[in-house]
């Protein structure tokens, strides 16, 4: 855990210095726009802690670690990012997590129908599998199955966690930051919000 911990803090310190490390804004709405991808989601940023606490209950958000108000800002971000650049997904999916849940909430507030509230779905391919819960293999299938399916033309938003977009794309994610990804899982732009 603690490897874990480091491994993602050496990281972002490092890519940090890299000019260019990020894709330019535009690229990355360039791609959405493109369709035939997903933006994959990490949650924004939580309570402090790692995973949630003994004894949580998915069906209760308060047992579990949730967005702070730095995460709730980011979330607001995306949602400005994304509304001045007129980019819509065709839906938005979720793990059951309430940090999840509540960041694609806060990051696609639009309605994906006249008239209809915001519409998140909660995809259990996109549930943590964290500290054996889950089934990784299983998941990660059911995720690059759904991705070859893609239509053109259109985009999804999926809001997940580190481990299960570290599975899919084998890159590190920080809370908050987005990945556009292809049919394949491979990751075609990242972008953090605002």
């Amino acid at each position: 855990m603690v490897n874990r911990r480091r491994h993602l803090q050496t990281w972002l310190a490092a890519t940090a210095l890299l000019p260019g490390w990020a894709v330019a804004a535009e690229e990355f709405a360039a791609r959405l726009r493109a369709g035939g991808c997903v933006m994959l989601m990490r949650h924004a940023q939580t309570e402090p802690g790692v995973g949630d606490p003994p004894g949580f209950s998915l069906e209760k958000c308060s047992s579990q670690r949730n967005l702070d108000d730095r995460g709730r800002q980011q979330s607001a971000q995306w949602a400005r990012w994304l509304a001045a650049r007129s980019l819509l997904p065709a839906q938005v999916r979720s793990s059951v997590w309430c940090r999840c849940v509540d960041t694609a909430r806060l990051a696609f507030p639009a309605p994906l129908a006249a008239g209809g509230a915001p519409a998140v779905q909660v995809w259990a391919p996109l549930n943590s599998f964290f500290d054996g819960q889950g089934d990784r293999e299983a998941q990660t299938a059911a995720l690059r199955a759904a991705l070859r399916t893609l239509p053109a033309g259109q985009w999804q938003a999926w809001v997940t966690h580190q481990v299960n977009i570290t599975a899919l794309t084998g890159e590190s994610v920080a809370m908050g930051e987005a990945f556009v990804v292809d049919r394949t899982g491979r990751m075609l732009a990242r972008q953090l919000p605002g």
